[in-house]
């Protein structure tokens, strides 16, 4: 007969962080600290040499500039370089949102007076307006739209996807 099996146990282990959550938390006190905001983070890649994108946007509502990204992208080279969150040979790319995604009622509160493209099924599909106001609180937040010379009021949890319109 043969040998009985070996049996083992790892007491005492500590529990797996989640890397991307802590990757994030890094990548937001970097951002604060300068004066951005992170609007998306994305890992893609390979597992030798990962990608890093940070979208981000300024603070003061002005477009974020290629000084911007360069200044960004050095401090969180910094940060990442000693993290071992990442490989030593991650690729790091950091640029502005282009057409920024709104997400939650205090983006939406941030961009009144600006221009979006909204898709909401249940209230006309996709359509573009520009935001008036945004009232409510506790998840039951409404858009005001003004679209072809008319308001409509939409409430944001029917909004299936919203992005920031270019106007010239």
């Amino acid at each position: 007969m043969g040998e009985a099996p070996h049996i083992f146990l790892f007491l005492g282990e500590t529990p797996r962080h989640n890397v991307n959550e802590t990757l994030e938390a890094v990548v937001v006190a970097e951002l604060d600290s300068a004066g951005f905001d992170l609007v998306e983070l994305r890992r893609g890649g390979t597992k030798n040499r990962p990608l890093v994108e940070v979208r981000i946007d300024r603070r003061d509502g002005t477009s974020v500039s290629v000084a911007d990204c360069a200044t960004v992208s050095r401090a969180l080279e910094a940060r990442l370089d000693h993290s071992g969150l990442v490989s030593e040979q991650y690729v790091l790319q950091v640029s502005s949102p282009g057409d920024r995604p709104l997400r939650s009622p205090a983006e939406w509160r941030r961009f009144v007076g600006r221009y979006v493209s909204v898709l909401a099924p249940e209230h006309g599909g996709r359509f573009e307006g520009k935001l008036v106001d945004v009232g409510g609180d506790g998840g039951a937040e409404t858009a005001t739209l003004e679209t072809n010379g008319k308001q409509r009021k939409l409430p944001l949890a029917a909004v299936k996807e919203a992005r920031l319109a270019f106007r010239i």
